[in-house]
């Protein structure tokens, strides 16, 4: 690992430039990359590289202090979009990162042939459906409904519209978690869909049709989350896929600090403010380490 330890005589010029600190407690099986310790000792400091797409959020000004104040200074490396944080983790120019749910990291896994493993969970947004003047299922039969037509969404989008009794799919469907329009039963179904880019849902929903809208196009759209009609249950089987978390390479998944972080960023503080950036819709997930990993194992071996 590349994680870096500095001496607390040493670290107070870097505490005075990044206005972090460190010290962790709890120590753990280290069975991470073993030239680099990276438990905060007494009377040392450490560094982690970790990459997100979410530093400008408040959860994150609230997480970053909570390191400080228990031994870990974050150098936080914000990037534009996804496509380059996992292989940026891979060829080790991070120590960890935190922004994508697990379904996501394992089409990374089987598309660039990386084991990249989680670390730990974070929450789960759910995911809902709008109709424009709406406030109830009450009418929808028949209508069309615009879903995300990327592979990370369309499955979801088509379960919670399982979940919704409006859809019903075939016995034959391959993949119960991650379904696609083919597997759908038209005939014993409610509603219909038409798959769209996932920017284009609020605008299928502001012309008044139905739509399955994840919370990045909510909020780029203003609308308000309280107004779905109807959203997925975070603890079902078919949401696991898609829990947010931490991740890392597979060898130092079991790195002290790494899992330190996991454990700050489950704190009723940074939960709240979590809270506040998702206008309420997060829900928090505590799942242990391997329980992850065997969801993750799933989705790459399906």
């Amino acid at each position: 690992m590349r994680i870096t330890r500095t001496l607390a005589t040493v670290a107070a010029a870097a505490i005075a430039t990044t206005g972090l600190v460190a010290c962790s407690n709890e120590s753990a099986n280290n069975t991470a990359d073993t030239n680099a310790d990276t438990t905060a000792a007494d009377g040392e400091n450490v560094t982690v590289k970790i990459g997100t797409t979410e530093a400008d959020q408040e959860a994150w000004t609230v997480f970053k202090q909570l390191a400080a104040d228990n031994g870990i200074t974050l150098d936080i490396v914000q990037f534009s979009d996804y496509s380059p944080v996992n292989e940026a983790l891979a060829q080790g120019e991070l120590d960890v990162n935190k922004f994508q749910h697990i379904k996501y990291l394992a089409e990374y896994n089987e598309a660039s042939g990386n084991d990249l493993r989680v670390v730990g969970s974070t929450e789960i947004v759910p995911l809902a459906l709008f109709w424009k003047d709406h406030d109830s299922l009450d009418g929808i039969e028949g209508e069309e409904i615009a879903i995300p037509n990327d592979p990370s969404n369309q499955g979801r989008a088509i379960n919670v519209l399982v979940q919704a009794g409006l859809i019903t799919l075939n016995d034959s469907v391959a993949d119960e978690l991650t379904p696609t329009p083919a597997d759908i039963d038209k005939d014993a179904s409610k509603v219909s869909v038409v798959p769209v880019d996932a920017s284009q849902t609020p605008n299928a929903y502001n012309e008044g049709r139905p739509a399955i809208i994840n919370n990045t196009w909510l909020d780029r759209a203003g609308i308000e989350p309280s107004l779905a009609v109807f959203e997925d249950d975070p603890n079902s089987a078919e949401a696991e896929p898609y829990i947010n978390v931490f991740a890392a390479r597979s060898e130092d998944i079991e790195d002290e600090t790494l899992n330190k972080l996991v454990e700050l960023w489950q704190t009723p503080e940074v939960a709240e403010a979590t809270a506040k950036d998702s206008k309420g819709t997060s829900v928090p997930v505590y799942r242990p380490q391997k329980e992850l990993n065997d969801i993750l194992d799933r989705l790459q071996n399906k």
